[in-house]
């Protein structure tokens, strides 16, 4: 088992129960713990507030806070930027990548972006 970070689109998938729900899940039960940056609590507030309601969005975050939240710093800041010009991503991708490869966790995404990164599983229907 082995450390990993969920990319919002997991969390996204699990919480409303989408077409990968099982594949999903499959992740973050064999996960040796959970990586959660507040970055990530930010994309699954704003789509869950968006798309349902303030009470459903604070529930998704009190399920995604039962994990290991990390928090932006230079460090990290400053590392995505450097993986954000040599990947080719904008801002947030390289933000998830720069925490996942800080704590040497497996980035775990629905995301095709990041499908040739090292260190990264893109999660597909099988």
């Amino acid at each position: 088992m082995t450390l990993k970070l969920l990319d919002s689109s997991v969390w996204i998938e699990i919480l409303g129960s989408g077409p990968l729900l099982k594949v999903c899940q499959k992740e973050l039960k064999t996960a040796a713990g959970i990586l959660v940056p507040t970055l990530v609590l930010f994309e699954v507030y704003k789509k869950i507030a968006r798309s349902s309601s303030e009470d459903n969005a604070l529930s998704a975050i009190a399920i995604l806070a039962q994990n290991t939240l990390v928090d932006l710093t230079q460090e990290i800041a400053l590392s995505a930027a450097d993986l954000s010009l040599q990947n080719n991503l904008g801002m947030a991708d390289s933000l998830i990548l720069a925490h996942a490869q800080r704590e040497n966790a497996t980035l775990v995404t629905l995301d095709n972006d990041f499908a040739k990164i090292p260190g990264v599983k893109v999660l597909r229907k099988n």
